[in-house]
């Protein structure tokens, strides 16, 4: 014959009861909470390198409107986040994307990482997949940055940098789910079309 239950076994039933629940909705909310983590969006800052020198040779440094523009590209982005900031630096490994990108690593205390200016494509897939969720500044050139956009999917018609054209900055906003927009804007010296 079995034994009826004491208050003393059922309080304990209905205890652990209540700690197998909250457990589970703990595991299920920390699981939400990575997915949705690894679900974020992904934004990519864009811009050409700032003026360059007027000097021969195929790898001049910035001019001092360059360095301005440069100390004025920092100011601008960081506290682009509020809350983390930029997460990583990318530039090709010329001086003038270099030098463009050392005051904003500098500020945030980032390396700058090296990439190829060829073979976008694969580079921008790299980033993206390297840095899901974060914020990523990509030094590059008016050849490749119009290039870079479209590999991302934000826009097939980004239009043609031109040649004295340095004050643009691409925001490409990828989400996990939806559309990749691309806002543009522009920091320092405005932009004078040749004649």
């Amino acid at each position: 014959m079995r034994k009826p239950e004491s208050d003393i076994d059922r309080r304990r039933r209905r205890r652990l009861r209540r700690i197998q629940v909250a457990i589970i909705y703990t595991a299920i909310a920390v699981g939400l909470a990575w997915f949705f983590e690894l679900q974020a969006t992904t934004t990519i800052i864009l811009v050409r390198h700032a003026e360059k020198a007027a000097v021969e040779g195929d790898d001049p440094g910035l001019s001092e409107a360059g360095q301005r523009r440069a100390a004025e590209l920092a100011r601008q982005l960081a506290d682009a986040d509020v809350v983390a900031g930029i997460d990583a630096v990318y530039a090709t490994s010329y001086r003038r994307t270099e030098e463009t990108a050392q005051p904003i690593a500098s500020a945030l205390d980032l390396p700058i990482m090296s990439y190829e200016a060829a073979g976008t494509e694969d580079v921008m897939d790299g980033i993206v997949k390297e840095h899901k969720g974060e914020i990523i500044l990509v030094v590059g050139h008016s050849n490749t940055v119009p290039v870079m956009i479209a590999n991302l999917g934000a826009s097939k018609n980004v239009p043609d940098i031109g040649e004295n054209e340095y004050d643009n900055i691409y925001l490409v906003s990828i989400p996990w789910f939806g559309k990749t927009k691309t806002i543009r804007l522009r920091y320092g010296e405005p932009y004078v079309p040749l004649q």
